[in-house]
């Protein structure tokens, strides 16, 4: 039987020189799960995910990352401009089938501009290739890097729903990293909420409705949603929502 846990982080460090970014840092992620990391700009949220992608080695502690492959979405796109829509999702994964793509593709709304080129897509469509993209890795893993960040609010709530139907069919863990809490509330299944630097896990929020049925109206994510509003003046720093 597979261990639940797919990811374990156990009391890392980093430092960059004189800069202390990360401290006891430690958190789990389980099978099928999305995880989303919210917290002051600047706190170690990206260098956390580098580190557990194997970019960045920690100054001391410990990533057990039981998955077979790990993949990353960047906020940049980061789409090969030489190569369309299609060949840009095959090219991670050359045994996947033309169906698995062509399905890929349909799911984040992408039908009809499979050959289209990155220059002739918005801003909105690269980053749904590029997010079907990671998902054609066949990874167990999936760590997500605010991809929405430059995107205004209502493309980024139809990025969210391109995101849980893939999510849907698919099941990766997702570790999401946002200074957004409307995305973490829509998304996760639990939102870790970090300190300023040198950064740790503060306090961590269930979030219990299933996700396709979640509303930013239902009080219980405006309860959420406010108490992390509070956990982010209390640490000195500007609310990025």
């Amino acid at each position: 039987m597979r261990d639940k846990v797919l990811l374990k982080i156990l009391n890392i460090e980093k430092n960059f020189e004189e800069v202390r970014v990360l401290h006891d840092f430690s958190m789990e992620a389980n099978r099928e799960e999305i995880v989303c990391i919210i917290g002051p700009s600047g706190c170690g949220k990206s260098t956390m995910l580098n580190i557990i992608s194997g970019l960045t080695l920690p100054s001391c502690g410990e990533v057990i990352n039981n998955s077979q492959n790990t993949s990353y979405v960047f906020q940049e796109d980061r789409l090969l401009p030489w190569k369309d829509v299609y060949e840009n999702i095959r090219i991670v994964n050359d045994k996947s089938s033309h169906k698995t793509c062509m399905e890929l593709i349909e799911k984040v709304g992408l039908k009809g501009f499979e050959g289209f080129f990155s220059c002739e897509l918005s801003g909105g469509m690269r980053q749904r290739c590029s997010i079907a993209r990671a998902f054609n890795y066949e990874a167990d893993l999936l760590l997500m890097d605010e991809p929405f960040k430059s995107l205004d609010f209502n493309l980024r709530i139809g990025m969210i729903h391109y995101l849980l139907t893939l999510w849907e069919s698919k099941k990766k863990t997702i570790i999401f990293v946002t200074h957004e809490i409307d995305e973490a509330l829509l998304l996760g299944d639990r939102i870790l909420f970090l300190t300023n630097r040198p950064t740790k896990v503060l306090t961590e929020f269930r979030i219990e409705t299933p996700k396709m049925k979640r509303s930013l109206t239902d009080p219980s994510l405006v309860k959420v949603r406010n108490q992390i509003l509070d956990l982010l003046q209390n640490e000195n720093q500007p609310v990025d929502s």
